[in-house]
């Protein structure tokens, strides 16, 4: 018994001391390697007094533990997010992540899940440092033995080093626990020193001081709705499992458009984000600023640099409002967007059942959009900009929403026998083809219904920007992906589409592989400069 408990053991740390930071390294090859982490510990461990040595023991376990959840975070964020998880910035996205959890699987499997995985993590730690314990004092009982054992470990690491070992291509020699530190100490660095220069960058605004007499006087009278498409990105254009749905919708979709009398021009941006934080993409978007972390986001919600949408409110020429079936507390970026009015997920009226997180389905949103801001003038007399954010091709994709007649939709209570004849949220969650299957279904829906609604609703002055705030994660989007998602403008005035022109776009709603990519945070000043905005400068 008491050498099964110190086999057990030994396998514990040197797993958790070759550990990989990613679902795509995860395979029994990584943990047939010598860490040279083991091989320092136990030198260090034979010349130490008993309690020193007991105490440096639990100390490192828990240190080993730590590392080891964090190798984890890191996982999960580079398979759903498509980044490393950042030691200063990203506790704050456990409430978002538990919040979601909620809305897809329920608050009591929620809580079950989060009391399990609590308890995972404290026995790690208990199990690690009782572990190195044990070890340490095997160690010393057998000092000897310990230290011929420890030279011949360390000569055959060396070896393996020097000469590149491998075994099934991963080198046997292995510093991973050491490395992954190194680059968790780099990254805290890098992105304190990020914030410190970030507030700079945020404090130079091309437009910062033009009058609003000079901002985007080629739009003036013009009916002004941009519009984000949750989890929208180029996979679901050329992936070959979603793009032949997509592609078809896409199509069908500008082929009933120019019937109406509108047509489209289409490219790419590449997102600030992936996989999620759909906010980065929205405020990259609309500021001109890269907004690739939560520390940058504060940043640019507390400054006065000019978004897109005030942009159109400081030309004292439009009225604002904001449609967001995803906001469902305080959101006090608001005042930031430059919006007179917001209608949250509690003010659109909706009486039927949410879709997994979504709120409410699109096509219910925008017919709420319709009903309570579009088909009413602003009082004042002045043109409307709109921002709207739609939710239903948010992960997990599962159930979706299908399109009901639009004289059908009331309440919201027609899609009831939809959402329960719809596939359960774990139907994407154990299968990447349902995922990608589910996805290109959900993007089909909301496509079809924006197009529907601005086929039935849209006007001779009314312009439409619709675009993806990021790609979604890696089960739908594949572990290589690009962070490109598709943009199009779409009008019947044919001078708004002739002022970009020169940009080069795809006619229609789908853009061509080869159309061009800017990145996120370039489109509002090209977007102000074609509609002819006059640059004035503010320096910070």
């Amino acid at each position: 018994m008491s050498v099964t408990v110190t086999v057990v053991a030994a396998v514990l740390v040197v797993a958790a001391l070759v550990m990989p930071n990613s679902v795509v390294q995860l395979e029994p090859s990584q943990f047939l390697r010598i860490p040279a982490e083991a091989v320092i510990g136990a030198a260090v461990m034979i010349a130490l007094p008993r309690r020193p040595r007991v105490a440096l023991a639990a100390v490192s376990g828990v240190a080993l533990a730590a590392m080891t959840v964090l190798n984890a975070l890191d996982m999960g964020f580079k398979q759903y997010l498509g980044r490393g998880f950042n030691v200063v910035l990203d506790w704050s996205l456990f409430g978002d992540a538990e919040s979601y959890l909620e809305d897809s699987l329920g608050r009591t499997r929620t809580l079950v899940a989060v009391a399990g995985l609590i308890t995972l993590v404290l026995l790690l730690f208990v199990l690690l440092a009782l572990s190195v314990i044990r070890l340490s004092n095997l160690l010393a009982r057998h000092t000897g033995i310990a230290t011929r054992g420890t030279l011949v470990a360390g000569v055959v690491w060396i070896t393996c080093s020097s000469l590149g070992l491998q075994v099934f291509g991963v080198p046997l020699a292995s510093d991973s626990t050491a490395t992954a530190l190194k680059a968790q100490a780099h990254l805290v660095s890098a992105t304190l020193k990020d914030e410190a220069e970030f507030r700079k960058v945020a404090r130079v605004d091309a437009f910062g001081n033009t009058p609003g007499s000079q901002l985007v006087p080629d739009l003036r009278g013009k009916d002004m709705i941009f519009t984000f498409i949750e989890s929208y990105g180029r996979s679901a254009v050329e992936d070959p499992i979603m793009a032949p749905g997509v592609d078809s919708t896409l199509d069908a979709r500008t082929k009933a458009l120019a019937k109406a009398g509108f047509h489209a021009k289409s490219g790419w941006l590449t997102s600030a984000t992936y996989g999620g934080s759909s906010w980065l993409g929205h405020s990259t978007t609309m500021s001109g600023l890269w907004i690739s972390n939560q520390q940058r986001y504060r940043t640019v919600m507390a400054s006065d640099h000019m978004s897109l949408t005030d942009a159109f409110k400081r030309t004292g020429a439009f009225d604002t409002v904001g449609v967001m079936p995803g906001v469902q507390k305080a959101w006090p970026e608001q005042s930031w967007y430059g919006l007179d009015k917001v209608y949250n997920a509690f003010e659109l009226g909706y009486k039927g059942p949410k879709f997994s997180w979504s709120t409410m389905p699109d096509q219910y949103t925008l017919q709420q959009y319709q009903d309570r801001v579009h088909s009413k003038k602003p009082a004042d007399g002045k043109a409307r900009m709109s921002l709207l954010i739609l939710t239903s091709s948010h992960t997990p994709w599962a159930p979706i929403p299908k399109m009901v007649p639009w004289n059908q939709l009331g309440d919201g209570s027609v899609f009831d026998s939809i959402e329960k004849a719809g596939h359960p949220s774990t139907y994407t969650l154990t299968d990447d083809t349902h995922t990608k299957e589910e996805y290109g279904k959900s993007v089909q829906y909301t496509v079809t219904a924006l197009t529907e609604w601005l086929e039935r609703y849209g006007n001779e002055n009314t312009v439409l920007v619709f675009l993806g705030d990021h790609q979604p994660n890696a089960h739908a989007s594949g572990n290589h992906a690009s962070r490109d998602v598709p943009i199009s403008i779409v009008a019947k005035d044919p001078k708004v589409l002739g002022k970009i022109d020169s940009w080069g776009w795809t006619d229609g709603l789908r853009p061509a592989h080869n159309a061009p990519v800017w990145k996120m945070s370039a489109f509002r000043d090209r977007f102000l400069t074609a509609y002819g905005s006059t640059p004035h400068p503010k320096k910070g």
